[in-house]
């Protein structure tokens, strides 16, 4: 079967940066299991997707525009300690939910801390970069209509 439309795929991968350094694996024996088609991908992975098989094996580079986005400093900010009332250690990594002007809910995590000032960061951490992925399909089956209508993977690596 050819991965189209809304099936799921199973598929090993690695992740590297443009350095080389690997940022991403599944692991062996352990697959990726999606449902392609709605989005579960980075665009440009998905894209290159379509018309593979079970057994093919592919390199792709994605450009940040195909991937998660290019770097913004607009989301990045400088807050004082006293807006994270209630949260008494905060260290560099820990995440948030924040809204922006518009009301859209947005994760951003702590990037710095000097002082009392902490530096939040709303980029996700791979925007900006080409992404290059080496993927191998293992699998690809029709997604059934229950799997649809949730719009994820059930079953072994999805959800039960």
């Amino acid at each position: 079967m050819k991965i189209n439309g809304k099936c799921v795929v199973s598929m090993d991968y690695k992740l590297r940066n443009e350095a080389g350094e690997i940022l991403d694996a599944s692991g062996t024996g352990d697959p990726l299991v999606f449902l392609h088609g709605v989005g579960a991908l980075v665009p440009g992975l998905e894209k290159e997707l379509n018309g593979k098989t079970s057994g093919d094996t592919l390199r792709v580079k994605v450009s940040p525009a195909e991937g998660y986005g290019e770097h913004m400093p607009q989301l990045i900010q400088k807050l004082p300690k006293e807006s994270f009332q209630g949260v008494d250690d905060i260290e560099v990594g820990m995440e948030f939910q924040a809204s922006s002007e518009d009301g859209h809910v947005m994760v951003v995590r702590v990037d710095s801390i000097d002082g009392d000032e902490i530096t939040i960061n709303g980029n996700h951490p791979l925007a900006g970069m080409t992404l290059d992925f080496e993927v191998g399909i293992t699998d690809v089956r029709e997604a059934t209509a229950e799997e649809l209508e949730h719009g994820h993977v059930h079953g072994a690596h999805g959800h039960h």
